[in-house]
Order: C-alpha cells, then structure tokens, then sequence
C-alpha cells in the first residue's frame, strides 16, 4: 500500500474506518505503518432524513489500524442527495 500512498500525497482521498466514518481530505503525510496525515478534511455523515452532512476536521490523523479502505476521491462524481436506505425488516423463518 505504501507505494500507491505516494502516488497519491497531495491530492484528495476518501478513507472508510473500520467503524464505518467516512473522511475525506487531501494527503499530506503517511509513515510504514499506514498512519495518515489529512488536510482539509472533513467527514460526510449520511442519514435515512436528510441529504448529505459534512463535517469539518481541518488537519486529521487516521491511525493505520483504523484503516478499512483508502482511495482516490473524485467531487465531480459525488451526489450530495444521496440516503442511506431504510433497514429491511428482519426475516423470520417459518416453522414448520
């Protein structure tokens, strides 16, 4: 991962945690053990009520082992109307 980390310092990245937040910033810093260094960054929290919320972090250290999934982030593709989906009801099995 270290090698595609380079590729990508100073330009913007959307990282997913292992609990699921969302970060978005631009990459200024990363070490051996994954740790990154955003700037600029902010959160985008999505709910089932209301459209996308963003909020800001500024200068933001991800820990390595919080890491889930890094990549390029591209703002001309995101669409800020996106929900999350409602839960689907549970599923019940039916005895027999």
């Amino acid at each position: 991962m270290a090698s595609t980390l380079k590729e990508w310092k100073d330009k913007t990245i959307c990282v997913v945690t292992c609990d699921g937040r969302i970060i978005i910033g631009k990459l200024i810093g990363h070490d051996q053990v994954q740790n990154l260094i955003l700037n600029e960054a902010h959160e985008r929290i999505y709910s089932e009520d209301t459209d996308v919320e963003e909020m800001p972090l500024g200068l933001y250290l991800v820990r390595g082992d919080n890491l889930c999934v890094v990549g390029e982030f591209d703002a001309a593709k995101m669409d800020d109307t996106i929900r999350v989906p409602e839960p689907l009801p549970h599923i019940y099995q039916q005895q027999m």
